[in-house]
C-alpha cells in the first residue's frame, strides 16, 4: 500500500468522499414551478424591462425629457394647452349681469314704438272682451253707478261680474304669454317691428319667463291698479338705464329690441 498523501489544502481530483451540490431534477409535465420570489433582472433572451432606459429616454420617448409624464415635466392634463371653450351664448355678449349683455344684440326698441305696440295689444284683447261682457251686464252697472268701464271691472261684486274679471285676467295673461313664448312678438310688437328677447343671450323667452313677464305686466292693472300700474311701468321704461326695462322685464330678465329690417 502506498503511503503517499495529497498535499495539504488541495483535495484530490475525483475524490469519492467530496460532497457535490445536488442538481435539481428536470421539471416534469404537470409539475408546478418552484415557489419563491422571481429572480431579479431580465431573463436571458427576454424583452427589455419597461420604463425609461438608464441614462435618460431616447429622442421621441413618451416619457418626456425627464422620464416623467407624457404630458410634460409638470405631469399636467392634455387639456391644459387646449384653446378656451367658446362663450356659452353665441354672439350676444357675456351673459346676464356681464360687462355688456347687449354686445351683438339688435338695438333697444324706441319707447314710443313700445307704447304704440302696447296700445294695439290692449285693443286686440279689450274689444272682444267688451262684446263678451254684454251678457254679464257690465254696461248697465256702469250706467247706473255713473262709473267708467275700468272702475266697473275693478269694483265687481256680483258672481257673474267676478267670472268676467277672471276671464279678463286669463285673456290678457294668456295672450301675452303664448305670443311672446312663440317668437318673442305679440301682434302689436310684430307690426311695430319689435321683439322681446332674453337679456343674457337674445333668445326667445321660454314659456316660464313669458308667463312671469305677463303676470307682472297685467295682473296688478286688472285687479287693483288700472291706471297707476301702467303709468308706473311706463315711467320705469323711460328712465331705466341702460336696458329700458319695466318691472315686468326686470322680473323675467328680458329686453325689447328692434327687429332688423
Amino acid at each position: 500500500m502506498s503511503t503517499d498523501q495529497p498535499p495539504p489544502g488541495q483535495p484530490p481530483e475525483e475524490d469519492p468522499f467530496l460532497k457535490r451540490p445536488q442538481e435539481p431534477p428536470p421539471p416534469s409535465a404537470g409539475q408546478p414551478p418552484p415557489s419563491g420570489p422571481p429572480p431579479e433582472g431580465p431573463p436571458p433572451g427576454g424583452p427589455p424591462p419597461e420604463g425609461p432606459p438608464p441614462g435618460g429616454p431616447p429622442p421621441g420617448s413618451p416619457y418626456g425629457p425627464t422620464g416623467g409624464s407624457p404630458y410634460g415635466p409638470s405631469g399636467g392634463s392634455p387639456y391644459d394647452s387646449a384653446p378656451p371653450p367658446p362663450p356659452p351664448y353665441g354672439g350676444y355678449g357675456a351673459g346676464y349681469g356681464g360687462t355688456d349683455p347687449l354686445s351683438g344684440m339688435p338695438p333697444l326698441a324706441e319707447s314710443g314704438k313700445r307704447i304704440i305696440a302696447r296700445i294695439i295689444d290692449w285693443l286686440i284683447i279689450a274689444i272682444p272682451l267688451a262684446i263678451i261682457g254684454i251678457p254679464f251686464k257690465i254696461y248697465s252697472r256702469a250706467t247706473e253707478d255713473g262709473n267708467d268701464f275700468g272702475d266697473t271691472v275693478n269694483s265687481l261684486n256680483g258672481g257673474s261680474q267676478l267670472v268676467f274679471q277672471l276671464i279678463t285676467i286669463v285673456a290678457f295673461v294668456a295672450y301675452d304669454t303664448v305670443m311672446v313664448a312663440k317668437n318673442g312678438q305679440t301682434l302689436g310688437k310684430k307690426w311695430m317691428k319689435l321683439r322681446v328677447a332674453m337679456l343674457n343671450d337674445g333668445s326667445t323667452p321660454p314659456m316660464s319667463q313669458s308667463l312671469l313677464r305677463a303676470i307682472v305686466l297685467w295682473l296688478p292693472a286688472l285687479v287693483c291698479c288700472a291706471c297707476l300700474w301702467p303709468l308706473l311701468l311706463l315711467i320705469l321704461i323711460l328712465v331705466d338705464k341702460p336696458y329700458k326695462q319695466g318691472l315686468h322685464d326686470k322680473a323675467a330678465k328680458t329686453v325689447v329690441v328692434s327687429v332688423p329690417q
